[in-house]
């Protein structure tokens, strides 16, 4: 068993939640509390009603989750939305999350754990945001249809591709999540393939003009990686159970 207040002062301080500014919705770091002790963590992508049910189902304290409960603004307390903190609130667990913290995090961090995964050497970061660089920049050479394959191999299903650039991969730009509509921006720091998880329609069209290789891997499934890996330092840390919620949304 371990203290809540002792794991949300560890998150808040590694994940800089003060720090790296986010959206509105985004309500980083512990959004709804507990009794005060945790034995075991889930993760999860989404804070979504089938989520939280499963999460309470499991005998989860504390709930670690990328997108949290408050996409959608100030609402009233009434059906999904009642429910959802009544099963929480009823099972005793407390949610805690992160956006863009967890993205940019250099270890434990989306874009770093993808990176990685693809055997990309990052020499920088790009897509500045509010003062906060949310992508990453680097080397990864490579045939394009073999990249293809490692990314879906990689996140675990198909990944749409939009071929607008050379054929042999060098200089890669990467941003999970929505990050679309950055080709033009990933183009401007000469990069020829921009790896992300959706994007707008005219983002791929946009792509061919600019003569950039577009990957989308998936929203859902770039996102995956920050939240285990966030659970299993929780659970190695302070000694809890811990772990992961798939519930993929297809996008």
């Amino acid at each position: 068993m371990a203290s809540l207040q002792e794991i949300v002062a560890y998150l808040d301080q590694e994940l800089r939640i003060a720090e790296i500014p986010d959206y509105s919705g985004a309500v980083n770091g512990l959004q709804l509390e507990n009794g005060g002790n945790v034995t075991k963590v889930v993760a999860a992508v989404d804070a979504s009603l089938p989520v939280v049910e499963a999460a309470t189902a499991a005998g989860a304290d504390l709930l670690v989750v990328h997108h949290g409960m408050f996409w959608q603004g100030a609402q009233p307390l009434t059906k999904a939305f009642y429910r959802k903190i009544k099963a929480a609130m009823d099972g005793g667990m407390a949610i805690y999350s992160s956006h863009l913290p967890l993205d940019v995090h250099p270890a434990m961090g989306n874009n770093a754990l993808l990176a990685k995964s693809l055997g990309m050497e990052v020499r920088g970061s790009f897509l500045d945001w509010k003062g906060q660089d949310i992508g990453l920049l680097g080397e990864l050479k490579c045939d394009r249809s073999w990249l293809q394959k490692k990314l879906e191999g990689v996140v675990g299903g198909p990944v749409h591709l939009c071929p607008g650039g050379p054929e042999e991969v060098v200089v890669v730009g990467l941003c999970t999540g929505g990050a679309g509509s950055e080709v033009a921006a990933a183009a401007a720091r000469g990069v020829d393939t921009f790896i992300t998880g959706e994007g707008p329609h005219w983002s791929f069209p946009l792509a061919e003009e600019l003569g950039v290789n577009l990957f989308y891997g998936g929203h859902y499934a770039t996102e995956t990686f920050g939240v285990k890996a966030l659970a299993a330092e929780l659970a190695s840390r302070f000694g809890l159970e811990w772990e992961f919620i798939d519930h993929p949304t297809g996008l």
